[in-house]
């Protein structure tokens, strides 16, 4: 997925709110300020993609600051509020009447928590609004690939699972369950340091992710997103093995869109901007389970 118009206020947006957040320092939030702008100047291009750029932005915002995690204390917050909602997810699934229907509810939730973002221009999410969103979630199925992807699911026997958000992971768990209930071993893949507000061990731990998945890795990268040449031999090993992925979030489909795909993804997420929308020929703030093949299946 190539970057848009739209995507140019949205980088810098959110690079703004969050040298705000990573120093108090204003030489630093300058320096910050104008090396984004000289990185957008050198790379915001037709054929950019939005998840690699922002990436490159949140390594300077790092770098220059000094910070490196600087939604460290939202992100601990995220976890905590999702945890909250949590037993409405794990309810709402239970009572599917079937493998069938307990798949589709888990794989609902797990797209409503995709919500949990910051600073998108003109996205806007409150925690308690998570549990209606989850009770309308197929409502604003746009995409409905869910079935398609069941089947997938039944058939393999190794599912990666690449994490997105803080907070979101904690309604990825009940798809986890599901996907182990299918006779999927199940690898969860995090961040290996902070970037941005994506999920990394640390909050794999704090939500108790690590119990619920057979394993849980890291990219070997702060790439948001997946971009093979940043991942570590430990993640590409796994990944390779993998029968099936199953890729949260709008950086995952961002980068996966672009590649040659060897195995199934299935793409869960909430077109939560316009550029993405538009891609998937879906309104803004719809659902997407998205299963992509390879193109010579």
């Amino acid at each position: 997925m190539k970057v848009g118009v739209d995507c140019a206020l949205c980088l810098f947006q959110r690079g703004y709110f969050e040298i705000l957040e990573a120093t108090e320092d204003q030489e630093l939030r300058f320096r910050a300020l104008a090396q984004i702008f000289d990185m957008l100047a050198k790379n915001f291009h037709w054929e950019a993609t939005p998840a690699v750029l922002g990436t490159l932005r949140e390594r300077i915002i790092k770098r220059v600051t000094g910070n490196p995690d600087p939604f460290a204390e939202k992100k601990r917050m995220c976890n905590m509020e999702a945890m909250k909602i949590f037993p409405v997810a794990e309810k709402i699934v239970s009572e599917g009447k079937s493998e069938g229907m307990r798949f589709r509810r888990a794989c609902l939730c797990a797209i409503v928590g995709n919500v949990i973002e910051f600073n998108i221009p003109g996205h806007i999410f409150n925690f308690n609004d998570l549990r209606e969103l989850i009770l309308e979630a197929e409502k604003s199925l746009a995409i409905d690939d869910v079935s398609e992807a069941f089947e997938a699911a039944k058939r393999s026997k190794l599912t990666v699972y690449l994490a997105d958000n803080a907070g979101e992971i904690v309604f990825d768990m009940v798809l986890i369950k599901e996907l182990k209930r299918l006779g999927n071993k199940v690898v969860v893949a995090v961040k290996s340091e902070a970037v941005s507000n994506d999920a990394t061990m640390e909050d794999a731990f704090q939500v108790g992710l690590d119990k619920v998945a057979d394993v849980v890795i890291t990219t070997g990268s702060d790439m948001m997103g997946l971009v093979l040449s940043e991942c570590s031999r430990e993640f590409l090993e796994v990944y390779g093995s993998a029968d099936l992925v199953v890729a949260k979030g709008m950086g995952n489909a961002e980068t996966i869109t672009e590649m040659d795909l060897s195995k199934p993804h299935l793409l869960l997420l909430r077109t939560k901007c316009v550029n993405v929308a538009r891609y998937f020929g879906v309104e803004r703030d719809k659902n997407v389970a998205k299963l992509l093949y390879p193109k010579n299946r």
